[in-house]
């Protein structure tokens, strides 16, 4: 059983993906911005990290997966760096941006669409906690 935590502002996809990842038998916990989700890695010391990107501004998700996992990443949360983020968001069918995991400019380790069907995010899950 692993400790999922979801940092996303839409509360319907927050029970959607708690009913998903609960089901898996892992623990789940959400926060609703940025800055609520660092609070709550301390409390919960995730195993895995979904995060959306637009949230508070356009792109709080690109943030903070630089806070977290970026070349210097914030030290406060260095102990996280290791700590898998699967990007889900709608960014790709609500703009014209395209954004892939990069290293440098998008550190996540994987990145999905909120259209995925849910055993694909789920398989995703799986497979990030699996390393």
């Amino acid at each position: 059983m692993a400790k999922i935590l979801m940092i996303d502002d839409d509360p319907d996809i927050i029970e959607a993906l708690r009913i998903l990842i609960e089901s898996a038998g892992h623990e789940f916990y959400a926060a609703q911005s940025g800055p609520e989700g660092l609070e709550k890695l301390g409390e919960v010391s995730p195993d895995l990290i979904i995060l959306d990107v637009m949230m508070d501004t356009a792109t709080d998700g690109f943030q903070l997966s630089l806070r977290l996992k970026g070349q210097g990443p914030d030290p406060q949360y260095a102990a996280y760096r290791d700590v898998p983020i699967l990007m889900l968001t709608s960014v790709h069918t609500t703009t014209p941006l395209r954004f892939a995991p990069d290293e440098d400019y998008l550190p996540v380790d994987a990145f999905l669409e909120k259209s995925a069907d849910p055993e694909e995010v789920l398989s995703k899950v799986e497979e990030l906690l699996a390393g």
